[in-house]
């Protein structure tokens, strides 16, 4: 059976474990897992300006090079006990297309694998990291007009990724396109964004790409459950788009989090 978890953070994160990549690899192999994608946190934007207290939501620029010598070394000392994917989670950030554009025509082809996601949301002129906590997330929602707009801005944003032109390297997989439900037990609001959801899926259907069906949310106190959930991933698989665990461990005790849970409940 081909077991694959293609969302994985590593030491080169500036906010996760100091746990070292081969941690991660023997670890994948002593639980039958036949491929991993190493996913980390690009490089953001040199001009934008990261809104997180320390700013630490991606991995140094000067750090790339040594990332990938790494996982080259790794890749083929471990080939005959499993595939293992030289990967990076982009920022889609919403007017910094054409940066992201040049910064992954530089990487590209030194990528096996990449995913798309959306932390942060543009309002007047400004950004927030809507998953960094549930006081920036709550106060941000407060900014926009309230909770549903809040989500409606996520999912628009979302939207906005799948379709940017991002040139030949642009990630194939989306990452936790439901990312906004981190908190939701958190504002008490019960929200349908059903048509918002089945939207992005059927667009990432329309544009050909694959979903992370990402584990974490099950993890995080104010969501539990995965991002998307059961309902919605089933939705994806109806309708044909291609779906890949993703544990997003930014720790090796969380690699491969509830992956027999999701597996019970959606064969993929």
């Amino acid at each position: 059976m081909r077991k694959r978890d293609g969302h994985i953070h590593t030491p080169f994160c500036p906010h996760g474990s100091e746990d070292s990549l081969e941690k991660y690899i023997t670890k994948a192999i002593d639980e039958g897992f036949t491929e991993i994608t190493f996913t980390e946190h690009a490089p953001l934007p040199i001009s934008f300006v990261d809104p997180t207290p320390d700013k630490d939501s991606g991995m140094k620029p000067e750090l790339l090079e040594a990332y990938f010598e790494q996982l080259h070394l790794l890749k083929e000392h471990y080939k005959k006990q499993i595939i293992i994917n030289i990967g990076l989670e982009i920022d889609y950030i919403v007017g910094f297309e054409q940066q992201t554009r040049n910064f992954l025509t530089e990487i590209g082809p030194m990528l096996d694998d990449a995913i798309l996601s959306v932390h942060f949301l543009q309002h007047a002129g400004n950004y927030t990291c809507i998953d960094f906590s549930e006081n920036v997330y709550l106060q941000f929602a407060e900014q926009v007009g309230g909770i549903e707009a809040m989500y409606n801005l996520y999912y628009e944003t979302v939207k906005q990724s799948i379709v940017a032109d991002l040139g030949p390297y642009k990630p194939r997989r989306i990452g936790h396109p439901t990312l906004i439900h981190k908190f939701q037990l958190a504002h008490n609001q019960s929200i349908n964004d059903r048509a918002q959801i089945e939207a992005v899926l059927q667009l990432m259907k329309t544009h050909g790409y694959e979903l992370d069906f990402n584990s974490a949310g099950l993890s995080k106190m104010y969501c539990q459950e995965p991002y998307p959930n059961y309902e919605y991933a089933a939705f994806a698989k109806q309708i044909g788009i291609p779906i890949v665990f993703g544990s997003d461990a930014h720790t090796a005790k969380d690699l491969h989090q509830h992956y027999d849970a999701l597996q019970q409940k959606l064969s993929f």
